[in-house]
């Protein structure tokens, strides 16, 4: 069972029970790999079902928690993440993956890129772009559809299935740029049991025309998919293994440096 602090370091501030409460639950849900019943944050957390409830139907209100009907249980919701981005991109995600990355791009000769969930996004948080090489529409802040992305196919298939389906619903939530992807929940999900399969993710020409994308997931100590690294590549004479198994090898060093 998690304590409950009620003496913040010992120090007797004042408290605000409430406010307290809410971030307790939050951290709770941010350390499970999989949405949990309101019963289990309860009893786990020492507190009343009603206040569980009366929380969870706030947080809900504003994004930071979702609600799965279907199964009864809560996760973190889509402006969590944005926090969660907003961490990254200040602090070790940026810090510790930009020399990774460059080292990558040198490494490979092409672009590479980090990048952050944001929502039904991925937003981009480190640009490596490699001379003579075509322009790319990523940069730091530009903000895409995760689920035409390499970057954002390698973290939505390593989140929960219930918090795929609650980004996406239904045909509406499946913006396109060239015409390619996916358009309904059944293929995304076909698309995602590839790239666990194959082990990387990938696109072609669903961000742009004539260019193609690996990515890898990169996961946090509870195994959260905290980021992506990929590399950007146009034409047809790339080993795309090739490239997959660099951009694997780093994603798993950034990762490794993360759970320091």
């Amino acid at each position: 069972m998690i304590p409950d602090n009620s003496e913040a370091g010992g120090r007797g501030e004042p408290q605000v029970p409430a406010a307290e409460n809410t971030l307790r639950i939050l951290s709770y849900l941010a350390g499970r790999p999989a949405p949990v019943a309101a019963s289990a944050i309860a009893r786990e957390l020492a507190l009343p079902r009603s206040t569980v409830y009366h929380l969870l139907t706030t947080l809900s209100a504003h994004g930071f928690v979702l609600h799965f009907r279907e199964e009864q249980r809560w996760g973190l919701g889509t402006s969590a993440f944005e926090l969660a981005g907003g961490y990254a991109r200040q602090q070790p995600l940026a810090r510790l993956g930009r020399p990774l990355v460059a080292a990558l791009s040198d490494r490979l000769g092409e672009s590479a890129h980090l990048a952050v969930m944001s929502g039904g996004d991925v937003l981009y948080i480190v640009e490596e772009r490699a001379p003579r090489r075509q322009a790319l529409v990523t940069d730091v802040g530009v903000r895409l559809p995760a689920h035409l992305t390499a970057s954002g196919r390698a973290m939505l298939a390593a989140l929960p299935r219930e918090q795929v389906r609650a980004l996406y619903p239904h045909a509406s939530a499946f913006p396109d740029r060239t015409g390619l992807g996916p358009r309904r929940p059944s293929e995304l999900r076909e698309l995602l049991r590839e790239v666990r399969s194959r082990g990387y993710a990938t696109e072609d020409s669903e961000v742009a025309d004539g260019l193609r994308s690996v990515g890898s997931v990169v996961k946090d100590h509870a195994g959260w998919p905290v980021a992506a690294v990929a590399v950007t590549w146009a034409g047809d004479g790339v080993q795309e293994r090739d490239l997959a198994d660099a951009v694997i090898d780093t994603a798993a060093v950034l990762e490794s440096r993360l759970k320091r």
